[in-house]
């Protein structure tokens, strides 16, 4: 019987490239992370001194004739706030005279407003919020903390009611209650009338605004026109441009200091996005399962180890990740890994499982976000990894510990040698066939078998039928 061509020491070739991989893989990731955390933090101050004009060195005097113009644009996220806090820092240290914020936003996370409000608030400098467009929503809420509003004709404040992240209304009357009292503590402290900004955020209450004779009703958000906004006191004043407030506030011939974003802030803020983080989790994941259950290619191996460490890159430039967050992500892989080849009846996988997922969450700034971008990405890797192991099941890794070869006739297996040479041979019945017994065949004697008939030794026979090993015979009469 010829014996199949087995692969020997399947179980240790299988562990052996599966420990190679998670090897390279993790020597890839750590130099990319570390790479970006040794660089990020010295790339970020040289980039972010490189302002427009800069602020000149020079006596105390000369320095305090500074303005910063600061830019407060689109989504309001941890970027701006980690920019914010850089801008105000730097304006401290040049002694500036004012710090004006160039706002233009339809409003972003509430946490983040309230930090960069609660940022303003605690500010030597005077500071001024400069309207250049709409100052919605969160917006809203950091223009009232500061001490003073100027508005670009055609711009508007107000609208602040609060929405989840579909774009619907959130009605969580404590919530809601937090975030009016806020909006309130803000307009009371530049002494602006407080109703106008619980107006601004709660469309349930009625609102008169005697200087408009205008009455807002149930339904109605109010929101100032820079017109509006000056009778209401909601703006001390109206300009055209960044000229123009400085006109205002008596600091024409002042230097100004425009505030840019430095490279390593842009990059944090892109990968920071909830959109981004959840596509990087998807190529994570898919490219680590891919490479896990269709090896040999290589290239979704490395990809996926990218898309974490982009992932942690972005966080950590925020200060969101810490080493310790590291260390839980790379030792859930870990332990996954070793869960293939060590049976620990799913201890391991358990807690590689919990390990990753804490790795991913916590190094995060909005845990929640996290949790619902990596159950997305868990299910599209699913999806995706399962169409593309089906495409190259062939290369898939369990095919390294299933036996393919077939014991079967067309693959040439067989048992024994077939007796189709006998087939119609006459000879002797050599014992009594009832009904198996031997006969004498072509001067051999052989196990044969009748179809139930009785057959005397001695008896002349002839072969019928042969299958296999298996030959029948009959009584044969000349």
């Amino acid at each position: 019987m010829r014996k199949p061509n087995v692969p020997k020491n399947i179980a240790e070739a299988g562990r052996s490239r599966a420990f190679r991989f998670a090897a390279g893989a993790f020597v890839a990731w750590l130099m990319i992370a570390m790479t970006a955390a040794l660089f990020a933090p010295v790339i970020s101050p040289v980039l972010a001194a490189q302002d427009a004009d800069g602020a000149p060195a020079g006596d105390g005097a000369s320095r305090n004739r500074i303005v910063y113009v600061v830019p407060v644009h689109d989504t309001i996220d941890a970027g701006v706030n980690r920019f914010l806090k850089r801008a105000f820092r730097e304006a401290e240290e040049a002694a500036a005279r004012y710090v004006i914020l160039d706002i233009r936003t339809l409003g972003g996370y509430l946490d983040q407003a309230l930090e960069i409000g609660a940022l303003i608030q605690d500010q030597r400098i005077p500071t001024i919020a400069y309207i250049r467009g709409n100052a919605f929503s969160a917006g809203s809420y950091i223009a009232l903390s500061a001490d003073q509003i100027v508005m670009q004709p055609g711009s508007a404040i107000g609208a602040a009611a609060i929405v989840d992240s579909a774009g619907r209304r959130v009605t969580d009357s404590k919530t809601v209650s937090a975030w009016v009292a806020k909006m309130r503590g803000a307009a009371e402290r530049s002494g602006r009338n407080p109703l106008y900004a619980e107006g601004m955020v709660d469309d349930q209450i009625v609102v008169e605004v005697p200087e408009l004779g205008v009455t807002y009703g149930r339904g109605q958000l109010i929101s100032f026109t820079p017109e509006e906004a000056v009778k209401t006191g909601y703006a001390e004043h109206i300009a055209s441009d960044i000229q123009g407030v400085l006109d205002y506030l008596g600091a024409s011939g002042y230097t100004v200091v425009e505030m840019k974003w430095s490279l390593a802030e842009q990059i944090g803020r892109f990968l920071t996005n909830p959109i981004v983080q959840t596509i990087l989790l998807i190529i994570g994941i898919c490219g680590v399962f891919i490479e896990l259950f269709v090896p040999g290619f290589g290239l979704p191996g490395i990809i996926g180890v990218a898309g974490f460490a982009l992932y942690f890159t972005g966080n950590y430039i925020f200060g969101f990740a810490g080493a310790e967050h590291i260390v839980m992500f790379v030792a859930g892989i870990l332990l996954l890994l070793i869960e293939l080849f060590v049976p620990s009846f799913g201890i391991l996988g358990i807690l590689g499982i919990v390990s990753l997922i804490a790795g991913v969450v916590l190094s995060a700034n909005r845990t929640g976000q996290a949790m619902l971008s990596l159950g997305i990405a868990f299910a599209v890797a699913i999806v995706v990894t399962a169409i593309v192991a089906r495409i190259f099941r062939d290369r898939g890794i369990w095919n390294r510990f299933i036996l393919k070869d077939r014991l079967d006739k067309e693959s040439g297996y067989v048992s024994n040698t077939e007796h189709s040479e006998l087939l119609g041979v006459t000879g002797q019945a050599v014992t009594v066939l009832r009904p198996s017994g031997i006969a004498l065949l072509n001067g051999k004697r052989y196990d044969v078998v009748t179809n139930g008939e009785f057959i005397p030794a001695g008896t002349p026979v002839k072969v019928i039928h042969v299958e296999g090993l298996r030959v029948v015979v009959s009584e044969w009469k000349e």
